[in-house]
């Protein structure tokens, strides 16, 4: 008897309907064929014992098994409840009536319970696309793939009850995941608040137009002037994620299995801070089976990057092509997958080896040279990518027992949603371009249009602080959000000098 089961290939952040196909015949052999790695052909051993523990058996018969297309790797342990329905059925332990309707997923354990499965919400996605009535899956990943409207989805915990939900002895529950009532209660709920920082008002105002306009930062100072307090606090003053953006960070946290059980969505923008011995696979993605990287977890979020010049130089390098693309394509000799990494760098440095350069009250060690040195182990084209660097000052005695409140998160993200929302209107028919740190140069010429006031002063910084021509567009840029948020249509001379003042390491000067 032949019978038909559907799973899904999860590839990337996208899913493919895979069909299981069973043939049973007379013989006691046992075929997988389809390219399964061997997770998929060790499913045989643990199917026969699962079956075994709740009263079933594998028949003694010829079995094969072939999992279509068959030109697709499937990987995984989570085709194991796809392929044990489908030999009962042909064994017709269990009715074929609804099979055709649902796509089946599930990890079994040996005693027939089941284990969370990796792409719940890609593999719902594409149940939907296909036409599917519902989807059978771990309990565990319910509430994740409800989050598709229009799916019936349904949790289990063990083998046996979706063998009686075949055999229509047992009705299982739909779950139900209010997606707008969850996505509102949960939108602003942030760790940190910059209403905790004493002091450091203009290393507020630099991240508060780096998050207006989506600008990458580096935040340069001494140990302990809170540089790392501040970056991480950046992600509650950006704009609260859409739904759709919302859902594209959700795939790639699914299919890294990065979701918790009780987190369907991912509501809050992600913080990701790897460590500086992270390789460059770990930050970009890849693997035998390529598996999303930082950059790509970082998606419309914020990477951090501390202790930037620890980094190997050729993790650094990787950055560059997805930082301008917002995408990165890992290939392999047999699949090439593209992951999503629009998100906003955030590095942090010491000024030099001692990391008391510029230090107010303290006086660096190091030797001639040692601090530009220092700094070019980060190179120029890395740098040419970020547009605001930010010296960090230690913080004082007066300031740190200031016991006024400092301004809220919330305050400040009201301001950056509104530059946003000027941004999203200026760009509607601009093809990916959603804040002003995504304009192309030609865009750059259009909407950054300066005075003669303003060309003078561009000119003059340019020559008497050394800054280089690669500084030219990022200062336009930076000096375009600074009117949003002013809510200023023209780019004013007092919006370009502070956005000359924030490219500290293009001057001549630095490290001398």
């Amino acid at each position: 008897m032949l019978v038909k089961t559907y799973g899904c290939a999860v590839f990337g952040i996208k899913a493919i309907t895979v069909t299981v196909e069973v043939y049973m015949d007379q013989g006691i052999q046992f075929f997988m064929v389809g390219l399964p790695d061997n997770a998929v052909k060790e499913s045989h051993q643990r199917i026969e014992s699962a079956l075994r523990n709740n009263g079933y058996r594998i028949p003694g018969k010829k079995i094969i098994i072939n999992m279509a297309p068959a030109d697709i790797r499937k990987e995984g342990s989570s085709y194991d409840l796809t392929i044990a329905m489908g030999i009962l059925a042909a064994n017709e332990v269990i009715g074929t009536d609804k099979l055709e309707k649902y796509i089946i997923m599930g990890e079994l354990s040996l005693d027939g319970g089941l284990l969370p499965i990796k792409g719940a919400l890609p593999i719902a996605i594409e149940a939907k696309q296909k036409g599917f009535k519902g989807i059978l899956l771990p309990r565990q990943n319910a509430r994740e793939a409800a989050v598709v409207d229009g799916l019936e989805v349904l949790g289990v915990s063990t083998i046996r009850e979706v063998i009686d939900f075949f055999n229509n002895s047992n009705e299982l529950q739909k779950t139900v995941f209010d997606l707008q009532a969850d996505f509102s209660r949960q939108l602003s709920s942030y760790d940190y608040d910059f209403s905790d920082v004493k002091g450091q008002e203009n290393i507020k105002r630099a991240l508060e137009i780096a998050a207006a306009g989506g600008h990458n930062v580096i935040l340069i100072g001494p140990p302990g002037s809170g540089k790392t307090m501040l970056a991480k606090r950046l992600p509650s003053i950006l704009p609260p994620l859409n739904i759709q953006e919302a859902l594209e960070t959700t795939k790639i946290h699914s299919v890294a299995g990065k979701l918790g059980i009780n987190q369907p969505l991912v509501l809050v923008r992600p913080f990701r801070a790897p460590h500086h011995t992270t390789s460059d696979v770990a930050l970009v993605g890849g693997g035998g089976i390529p598996q999303p990287g930082e950059i790509s977890l970082a998606h419309h979020g914020v990477l951090f990057l501390d202790e930037l010049p620890e980094f190997k130089r050729s993790v650094l390098e990787v950055l560059r092509q997805p930082m301008e693309d917002r995408f990165i394509t890992i290939s392999r000799a047999k699949i090439s997958v593209e992951y999503p990494s629009n998100f906003m760098l955030v590095a942090a440095m010491n000024p030099c080896p001692c990391g008391l350069y510029n230090h107010p009250t303290m006086d660096c060690q190091c030797h001639s040279g040692e601090v530009k040195k220092y700094i070019n182990r980060i190179s120029g084209p890395l740098f040419d990518r970020i547009d605001l660097h930010i010296e960090v000052v230690p913080v004082d005695f007066r300031q740190l027992s200031d016991n006024r409140q400092a301004e809220t998160s919330e305050m400040i993200r009201n301001r950056v949603t509104a530059a946003r929302k000027i941004q999203e209107e200026r760009f509607k028919g601009v093809s990916g371009v959603f804040a002003n740190a995504h304009m192309p140069s030609r865009v750059v010429r259009k909407v950054c249009a300066i005075n003669d006031s303003g060309k003078i002063l561009l000119k003059t910084a340019m020559e008497k602080l050394g800054l280089s021509a690669r500084a030219y567009d990022r200062i336009l840029k930076v000096s375009r959000t600074i009117a949003d948020l002013d809510n200023v249509n023209e780019i004013q001379v007092e919006h370009l000098a502070e956005a000359i003042n924030y490219r500290s390491l293009d001057r001549e000067s630095w490290g001398k």
